[in-house]
């Protein structure tokens, strides 16, 4: 029985004690996880199957999700990685050309617990005063109390390793695009060459994977538990530190990992979320949980006068003043609240960007990141 069938009620409690009732959704059942909210209006399924959403319950401001359907150019990973779903309704219609199904059917098959039919603005505004926090939905009929001591027992996402669980087990390679049919953005001309790239998968997305060999790279993905000596056998022209879900600080081989390539003091360097923050940790910096998060479409960075409007998604950021004044550089702010939103070293070929330049979902403003990248590779030819 699937819960679109059955009409069971479902519960969202949050660990304050706040409660929301509604509608199950997606596969019945309860689930424990951080409850955060994205802003975006398009790419629920993009943000479903993304790894950094590990051990997360997403909200999704926008307040009808399944209008386009699902299909298989569309997801970050071979499956979904939110914990549950909540939502204002699910569109019963899926339509659009590249749809394979509904939304509801591939919640089901991909267990994804979920609730609809609350109130998502007044939750939202509730997080945003108070702050993201753990929750649990439940759609199989337990008793309040019993919900209640499960929430309570859950560990807090700060302290926690997510990027092992998440990371590929064995490397493997990456060198064509899967949406090539969907994406006009391919740099041609350096297929005959292409720059080899180690990237370090904390929790990569395929997007990210794309716009790599898009730009003109051949992409060799190995597991976040790599060793230094594994990585620069591969005798890599540029090294990638991939996105990932959980506490940067409790990555501390991932950490210790960066600084050995930090040492190599000529090896291009390019992270992007939390392996931006993995970078400003390996050099000596320090971040902070944010209050409710950055998750979105639409967030704008930038510092000289330009302004770059990004796709995000971190409950963490740097602390600028933590950051070696000597050895870095901001170079852009988030906008909103003036937090770390990217960086360079002065004095190697290292820079990180907090968002997401791959933009998938969201626009291609930062697009420009994956050809510096390149560029730094291709001076050192």
């Amino acid at each position: 029985m699937n819960a679109a069938s059955s009409g069971n009620t479902a519960m969202l409690m949050l660990a304050d004690g706040t409660v929301f009732q509604g509608l199950a959704c997606g596969a019945l059942g309860t689930v424990v996880g951080e409850v955060v909210f994205n802003t975006g209006m398009t790419g629920y399924q993009e943000v479903m199957t993304d790894p950094s959403y590990s051990g997360q319950l997403v909200t999704f401001t926008y307040p009808e999700l399944g209008n386009t359907g699902v299909n298989a150019h569309d997801q970050e990973a071979d499956h979904a990685h939110v914990r549950g779903l909540i939502a204002r309704q699910l569109s019963p219609v899926s339509s659009n050309w590249r749809s394979t199904q509904s939304l509801q059917t591939w919640l089901e098959q991909q267990g994804v617990v979920g609730i609809q039919g609350i109130d998502t603005r007044a939750l939202v505004r509730h997080l945003r005063e108070t702050g993201a926090m753990n929750g649990i939905i439940s759609s199989s009929g337990r008793h309040p109390v019993d919900l209640r001591e499960e929430l309570l027992a859950a560990p807090s996402m700060e302290g926690l390793n997510l990027a092992d669980r998440v990371s590929t087990a064995e490397a493997y390679t990456w060198e064509k695009p899967c949406s090539v049919a969907f994406d006009r953005r391919l740099q041609p001309g350096r297929r005959d060459h292409p720059f080899r790239v180690v990237a370090i998968d904390f929790g990569i997305k395929r997007a990210i994977l794309d716009r790599l060999v898009g730009h003109g790279c051949a992409v060799t993905v190995l597991p976040a538990s790599v060793d230094l000596n594994t990585v620069l056998s591969h005798e890599p022209e540029g090294v990638f530190l991939s996105n990932g879900p959980g506490d940067p600080a409790a990555v501390t081989h991932g950490i210790e990992l960066a600084r050995g390539l930090l040492a190599q003091q000529t090896l291009p360097l390019f992270g992007i979320c939390l392996g931006h923050q993995i970078l400003g940790l390996a050099l000596g910096g320090e971040t902070f949980k944010l209050g409710y998060g950055h998750r979105g479409l639409n967030h704008p960075c930038g510092t000289t006068g330009q302004v770059e409007i990004t796709s995000q998604n971190h409950g963490f950021a740097l602390d600028a003043a933590s950051l070696p004044q000597d050895q870095v550089d901001i170079t852009h702010l988030n906008l909103n609240d003036r937090t770390v939103a990217a960086m360079a070293h002065r004095h190697q070929p290292v820079f990180s960007v907090q968002y997401h330049p791959e933009a998938s979902p969201g626009p291609h403003d930062a697009d420009h990141h994956f050809s510096r990248f390149v560029t730094l590779m291709s001076d050192r030819r």
